[in-house]
This record gives structure tokens, C-alpha cells and sequence, in this order.
């Protein structure tokens, strides 16, 4: 998939092309059930699945989740082992509920502290998916946007003192090359559920952009409905890209 230009105009069309969303508020959801976390975590999981379907039923191109952050990784280690299985468990279990949704999966992250067995299985799944066309989705899985921003910049810097890239040449186009979500149009729209109003590391340079919308529904209550009420919010906003609207 080629990356989309930013539009210099206003944009005319309803959209969103794309839309990013924080899933938050699983830990609270089953605290306030007086349930283990995991439980929530479980449940999110479900909400995943929901989310998913009903992008496709809405006819949104490309969908990205945020999943598992590269800070993460500091909670409590059985906390993180449960959410290594369920992720193990997703990548195993939902690729038949992917094919009836259309959806083409793409995992984006730092693979390489993850487990060797779920590399194999987010590369299997990504294989098994390639086809489907109705959807793109992709789960951001221990990532965080300026650990990308670093990496960029390095990979870019290498070029350079090899002498395989003059600096005067490196533009936004060169820039977006070197990033992990290289060839995903930027969302048009970043969702975070749970009331929280802050993006948290993900996707610091694809959302410049971007419409922010901050729902109170916690992760596992959001659905389809929810989605859209976050379309119709989008659909009202005029973008202007810094330039001077109608």
C-alpha cells in the first residue's frame, strides 16, 4: 500500500480513512467487578473482535489497535505472562474470524523481545491473512512512537555516514520510509476509550493530524455503536491541515 500524501485543502470526503484507537480501561473494567485483571484483559480481547467486525460492516479502510506498549513490559510479570497468552491464544484462534471480516492483519512493533513461538505466529497469521482485502488491521504489539522516531532517525544517520543518502534529500516521504508503519496511510481519526485524554507514545508522527476523540467507555463495553458515535463526532470536524477553512 502505498503512503497517502497529505492533502494540502480541506478534505471533502466523510471519511475516516483510517482510524487508531487506544484500547484502555480493561484493568478498571474488572476491578470494578471485583475481578482479576486478566479478566478485563479477556474481555477486551472479545471487544477486539466486535470492534473489527463492525469497522468492516462501516466500510473503514484500515483500522489500528493499540495492544501492547513497549512500557508495558514494567507491570507485574504475571500480568504480562497473561497477556503473552492471550495474545498467543488471539493469533492462533481468531484467523477463521478474520477471513469472514475480510481482514488483512498486520502486527507493528519491536518483534524482538517477543517470544520466538509468538514471532512464528504473528508471521503465520500475517501469511494466512494476506489475501483479505476488505479491511486492513493492524495491532501495534510492544511498540511505542518515539522508540520508532529513534530507530528512523538512526537508520537514516547510517545512510548518511555510509554515504548511501545525502542529508539535503531526506524529506517527510524518506522520513515515513524508515518507520515501522511504513506504507499505513496516517489515521484520520485516533479514538481512546476509558475517559483518559492523553496518546500515551503511540503514533506520535502519523497523528499529527489526526481528529482526537476521548470516549469515557471503557475498553470492553465499546462496540460498533460506540464506533459510530466516533465517525459521526469525526464527520462534524472541520479539517483545515493548518490552512483557513470554508
Amino acid at each position: 500500500m502505498p503512503i497517502a500524501p497529505r492533502p494540502a485543502t480541506p478534505d471533502p470526503s466523510p471519511g475516516p480513512q483510517h482510524i487508531a484507537i487506544i484500547m484502555d480501561g480493561n484493568g478498571r473494567w474488572a476491578k470494578s467487578r471485583g475481578l482479576p485483571r486478566i479478566a478485563g484483559h479477556r474481555r477486551g480481547a472479545d471487544a477486539v473482535r466486535k470492534v473489527i467486525r463492525g469497522a468492516g460492516e462501516l466500510g473503514i479502510p484500515v483500522l489500528t489497535l493499540f495492544a501492547f506498549s513497549t512500557e508495558n513490559w514494567t507491570r507485574p510479570a504475571d500480568e504480562v505472562s497473561d497477556l503473552m497468552g492471550l495474545l498467543r491464544h488471539y493469533l492462533r484462534n481468531e484467523l477463521e474470524e478474520l477471513g469472514r471480516n475480510g481482514a488483512r492483519l498486520r502486527v507493528i512493533g519491536d518483534r524482538d523481545r517477543l517470544a520466538k513461538d509468538i514471532q512464528k505466529d504473528i508471521s503465520d497469521a500475517e501469511t494466512r491473512t494476506r489475501a483479505n482485502t476488505r479491511i486492513d488491521v493492524n495491532i501495534c504489539i510492544n511498540y511505542g512512537a518515539r522508540d520508532e522516531i529513534l530507530r528512523a532517525t538512526r537508520n537514516l544517520a547510517r545512510k548518511v555516514a555510509a554515504g548511501e543518502l545525502a542529508v539535503e534529500k531526506i524529506d517527510e516521504a524518506t522520513f515515513e520510509r524508515e518507520l515501522l508503519t511504513a506504507g499505513v496511510p496516517d489515521p484520520d481519526l485516533l479514538i481512546r476509550t476509558s475517559g483518559e485524554q492523553r496518546i500515551s507514545n503511540f503514533l506520535l508522527w502519523q497523528c499529527a493530524y489526526a481528529e482526537l476523540v476521548f470516549v469515557d467507555t471503557l475498553w470492553p463495553d465499546f462496540g460498533k455503536e460506540h464506533l459510530e458515535k466516533a465517525i459521526a463526532e469525526f464527520r462534524k470536524r472541520e479539517r483545515r491541515y493548518g490552512g483557513v477553512g470554508a
